[in-house]
């Protein structure tokens, strides 16, 4: 069987490995000739576990390809995917228009039946625009080719996108004809081998349950968040209360961290994206409104703390930071905490020394932020700092050499955004331990 999946992305670029590693031939297609070149020469554009070993060894295997022909790589390839970016217009909607193009250019170059499925996070009546689009290149064509349009919605976490991939515990199907149905299936067959994990549903549903299941996420996230604030007035602690609730199966465990708010690539854009597309259809979607304003005050809460500690002026103060990406075993900077708080203290006049174990090139070349320094280590970070701040739970950040540290620091204190740290034992250690949602 092959396929073709258009954009070197993160979803494109894990969902193509991933089906090579089953033995299907994949090209993977993007119109950017630099990334492709470094793709074949195994220097990976994002940081992911486990991906490079993925690609790398189906590429030597000759069933993964890369190219930035879409007509040659869409010969005889039962699927293709677009896996292109949906950024946010100026009004908080997702942008079609890549999206759009490759399904044009799908519909100029196909030669045979195919099924387009998008993959990209696309809002309710994509599948409609996406089909339109193709008809009208075939009819400009003259040709009676047919085709079938699905949505196959991914469900991939940074930092563990290979194994949700090889994995899945849901696969969502949009489909609307029979034929599409049982290409898909057998294409998803080798990672059904332990149980049956495809719904199929109407492509507006599966369209709307990817919006829906990100919207719940960062809902439970603000909410905590939320509670967590509510827990520091009046004395409670959010750690308890979160195993509290936690414990209730209908809640469940996850996602009911507090911290400093949600990042990256999904949830900011997907929330944005929902709520515009409610108002398009005249609906005020007012619960993830609240989401999105909790969630951007929640960037603000360390730099609030070191404040409330040192006082607004800062002018001439360093501060350690540990972590920038927006969560562990990335390296996103897209929609950070870490920017957010970086920014605060900054215009307070304070430096920062910052230190992330993937994520310092992707700050550095694209964030550009003054007054911070990128150092080699946790501890080097920490040197004649007069706090540290910990903003991603990196794996080593969680068990560190408190005695180091508090040399390194001019001050013993430290400002927890992530409750990562046992209050009683730094203070045992003569630290001041700040946390989110503890008093």
């Amino acid at each position: 069987m092959k396929i073709a999946v258009v954009g070197t992305g993160y979803v494109g670029l894990v969902s193509g490995a991933c089906f090579s590693d089953v033995g299907i031939e994949v090209t993977c297609v993007d119109i950017d000739q630099k990334k492709i070149d470094s793709l074949m020469n195994g220097v990976m554009p994002i940081y992911e576990p486990g991906l490079a070993e993925i690609v790398l060894r189906n590429f030597k295997s000759g069933r993964l390809r890369f190219s930035t022909d879409l007509g040659e790589a869409i010969q005889g390839a039962s699927v293709a995917f677009i896996a292109v970016g949906t950024p946010p217009g100026e009004d908080g909607s997702a942008d079609l228009k890549y999206v759009l193009a490759v399904a044009d250019e799908i519909g100029r170059k196909m030669t045979d039946h195919i099924v387009v499925a998008t993959k990209s996070t696309v809002p309710v009546t994509t599948g409609e625009k996406v089909k339109l689009a193709i008809q009208n290149a075939l009819t400009k064509r003259k040709s009676d080719l047919t085709f079938s349009v699905a949505s196959n919605p991914e469900f991939l976490k940074e930092g563990a996108a290979v194994e949700d991939f090889l994995k899945p515990d849901r696969i969502v199907i949009g489909i609307d004809d029979e034929r599409a149905e049982k290409i898909m299936q057998r294409l998803y067959k080798p990672f059904q081998l332990s149980g049956e994990r495809i719904i199929y549903m109407d492509i507006p549903s599966a369209e709307m349950t990817k919006y829906a299941a990100n919207a719940m996420l960062a809902t439970k996230i603000s909410f905590m968040n939320d509670i967590a604030n509510l827990c520091e007035l009046v004395g409670a602690d959010a750690n308890m209360v979160r195993k509290g609730i936690g414990s209730d199966p209908r809640i469940g465990k996850k996602f009911i961290y507090p911290g400093v708010g949600y990042g990256g690539s999904c949830f900011p854009k997907d929330v944005k994206a929902i709520i515009k597309t409610a108002k398009q259809y005249g609906y005020d979607l007012r619960v993830l409104k609240s989401v999105e304003e909790v969630n951007d005050d929640q960037k603000h809460v360390l730099a609030n703390k070191v404040k409330a500690h040192f006082g607004e002026d800062l002018s001439g103060m360093t501060f350690a930071m540990w972590g920038l990406s927006f969560k562990p075993n990335t390296d996103d900077m897209r929609e950070a905490p870490a920017a957010v708080i970086i920014d605060e203290l900054r215009a307070a006049g304070a430096n920062v020394r910052a230190y992330d174990p993937v994520a310092m090139k992707e700050a550095e070349a694209h964030y550009l932020f003054d007054k911070v320094t990128y150092c080699k280590d946790a501890y080097d970070a920490c040197l004649d700092a007069d706090a540290l701040l910990l903003v991603t739970e990196w794996s080593e950040f969680r068990i560190p050499s408190w005695d180091v540290v508090g040399k390194l620091l001019k001050n013993k204190v430290v400002f927890d955004g992530r409750n990562i740290y046992e209050r009683k034992y730094l203070e045992s250690m003569g630290f001041v331990h700040y946390g989110v949602g503890v008093k």
